[in-house]
């Protein structure tokens, strides 16, 4: 399994973000364009190939096809960067208030964001509903700042994710610093940070504002060995470059990292050795180096980056280290402070201290939410993981008005053609105006269609109406339980992990190529039908509902023996390979709680993957067994030994 896998089963193959099958034209062609569907998606894939004269001539053969709005959409896509102020104005008016209007509008913007066209873009900014955009937030600040508004606080707080920034965020940084509401405190913000995320591109950016040749830029990013080869230069310019190049020779080596600062820490201030210390403390930590605890307390009071905040308190997680992770915690921005995670982290170090009323509160104030860490909050006030009492099911007559909705219609349509990137947005542009019966009744919709990852994405959206029936299905129940229970693997587990890879989209393919239910890689599909003897195997059985169940569990159970029975370790052995949990269990310098375990995996993929599976199982086993469940059980305990036992070709 690739670390890099889709997640939720949905990465199908995607080309520049928007879901395209990049040979759709070509298939159209070569089948002859035989009905309208085929012509759609020859007119989708001319207009993101930039090509007018094509989706011209596809639109005008399409005049009436049954989902008018992306035809003239497609067409006008087709010519973005040229089209008028006019043209945008026609189509938004035609089709207001329907979701791909929301998609053009978000184009439009930042088309008015680079022309700097800011009296139209503020009047239609406050229209763009989804308004998930980083880009059209940066140019929204920019507006308010050439209109002389102070935006430097909340752009600080926006300005967080260098590899997101695009010509919007560039164009805000820049106009902020040449307009003093930017000052070079801020610029080195960015600056650490481009090079916490080696973003050359934003720390070139910087540089032309901070005036310094790209070259010295280049070198301290990608080169840091060759700056560090002598003692930092006089003057903030040569410590703040010394300095991120510390960080970035760290990722690779931190112990020369640390005695490079070491031997030249008379040269820096007391604030510039705790940035020093900051920089490879990080790097140190995303290897689980057990130094990095050592480094963070050297970091003192030292400016951190959101990504920073987080692993200081996971360094202090792995080493036991209760007082850090408390102070850490409580010097979080409250953007952080406020998120699940941490607020049971810094429950369980109050807990710790002894604070149990204080403990309580905190775990009190999230018990309540159906995710990983509701479920630990749950049983550190002594109750077990249960499952909510059913709902009233759905009626015929609740389903009627979403059989004749015509945005869900239009979803299904999509579905239907295997446009799920489309299908997806009118999907859930649909579910913002619904209570949450028509939540379920929708869900229910989806179930009657077969897209179980409709029915479950939209029945999790409720608070009070919940139906788990929806929310954890146990489609191909028969074949499942035959497989499970001749290997003795835990079914309830199983589930967990397919509503996690594939959330049961049977011809699921991510952008890497992992197929079906459970997401099998072709060369782990080869491995395993070799290893359980299923012969004449082709690649093309890995998509059989029974051959991905048998290949997918008999895998699960290679790794889960390989890793002496832990569904932590294995789980993300499961996503991101066996030897990356090997590796990371042996960091560990004492046995840790499997929660602790999983949440210092230093792959954000993986380490929410875990932490979804077992929650996911846990609610499975709860439902299969019909009596409560424990979450901290099944996470178990992680033992700092090498494999005794075990498959090294196991991929």
């Amino acid at each position: 399994m690739s670390a890099k896998k889709s997640l939720a089963g949905l990465g199908l193959v995607m080309l520049a973000g928007f879901g395209i099958s990049p040979l759709a034209g070509a298939v159209a062609a070569k089948r002859g364009l035989i009905n309208d569907d085929d012509r759609f998606m020859a007119l989708r894939d001319a207009a993101f190939h930039d090509d007018t004269f094509n989706a011209e001539q596809h639109a005008a053969a399409l005049k009436n096809y049954e989902i008018p709005s992306y035809v003239d959409y497609y067409r006008l896509r087709s010519h973005l960067a040229k089209a008028t102020n006019a043209e945008m104005r026609e189509f938004l008016n035609k089709y207001e208030g329907t979701a791909i209007a929301d998609r053009l509008r978000n184009d439009w913007l930042l088309l008015l964001g680079r022309r700097g066209e800011w009296d139209l873009f503020d009047q239609q900014y406050p229209l763009f509903v989804v308004a998930d955009d980083n880009q059209v937030r940066c140019y929204s600040l920019l507006s308010k700042a050439v209109k002389q508004q102070k935006v430097a606080a909340e752009a600080r707080n926006l300005l967080n994710s260098p590899r997101d920034y695009g010509e919007g965020c560039y164009a805000l940084v820049t106009y902020l610093t040449a307009n003093n509401q930017f000052n070079q405190n801020d610029l080195w913000t960015q600056m650490r940070m481009a090079g916490e995320n080696a973003a050359l591109p934003l720390a070139q950016r910087l540089g032309k504002l901070l005036e310094i040749p790209d070259r010295q830029v280049t070198d301290a990013i990608d080169k840091p060995a060759l700056l560090l080869k002598k003692g930092p230069d006089v003057g903030r310019t040569a410590h703040e470059l010394y300095l991120i190049a510390l960080g970035r020779n760290a990722k690779n080596d931190h112990e020369q990292a640390a005695a490079t600062l070491t031997r030249y820490s008379s040269q820096f201030s007391e604030s510039e050795r705790a940035m020093g210390w900051a920089q490879i403390a990080l790097q140190a930590a995303l290897k689980l180096e057990p130094e990095a605890l050592g480094y963070w307390q050297k970091a003192s009071n030292a400016p951190l980056s959101l990504e920073a905040f987080q692993w200081r308190v996971r360094t202090a997680l792995r080493e036991g280290d209760w007082k850090l992770v408390k102070s850490s915690i409580d010097n979080m921005p409250a953007s952080l402070k406020s998120d699940p995670a941490w607020v049971y982290w810094l429950g369980r170090a109050l807990k710790a201290e002894g604070k149990n009323e204080e403990a309580r509160a905190l775990f009190t104030s999230i018990a309540d939410q159906l995710h990983f860490y509701g479920q630990l909050s749950l049983e550190e006030l002594g109750q077990k993981i249960g499952v909510p009492a059913a709902v009233k099911p759905v009626t015929p007559e609740e389903i009627a008005p979403m059989e004749k909705n015509a945005n869900l219609q239009r979803a299904l349509k999509f579905y239907a053609m295997n446009l799920r990137f489309e299908g997806t947005r009118e999907w859930n542009w649909e579910l913002r105006k619904m209570s949450e019966r028509q939540h379920l009744a929708a869900a229910e919709l989806a179930r009657q269609n077969n897209l179980l990852d409709r029915m479950v994405n939209t029945s999790d959206r409720t608070k009070g109406e919940l139906d788990f029936s929806q929310r954890y299905p146990t489609p191909f129940n028969d074949s499942m339980y035959k497989t499970t229970q001749s290997l003795g693997l835990d079914m309830a587990w199983v589930y967990g992990l397919i509503r996690q890879e594939s959330r049961f989209i049977m011809n699921a393919k991510s952008h890497v190529g992992a197929s079906g239910l459970m997401q099998l890689m072709p060369a782990t599909a080869r491995y395993v039908a070799k290893k359980i003897g299923l012969g004449n195997f082709v690649p093309a059985q890995v998509n059989d509902v029974d051959t991905n169940i048998a290949l997918g569990t008999n895998y699960l159970n290679m790794v889960l023996t390989d890793l002496g029975g832990s569904q932590a370790l294995a789980s993300a052995a499961y996503n991101a390979g066996p030897g990356r949990p090997r590796a990371w269990r042996a960091k560990l310098t004492r046995p840790v709680e499997g929660a602790i375990f999983a949440e210092t995996i230093p792959f954000n993929e993986t380490r929410g993957y875990v932490k979804n599976v077992l929650s996911n199982a846990t609610y499975y086993a709860a439902l299969f067994e019909k009596k409560p469940q424990s979450l901290k059980t099944r996470l178990g305990t992680v033992i700092p030994k090498g494999m005794t036992a075990g498959d090294p070709d196991l991929p």
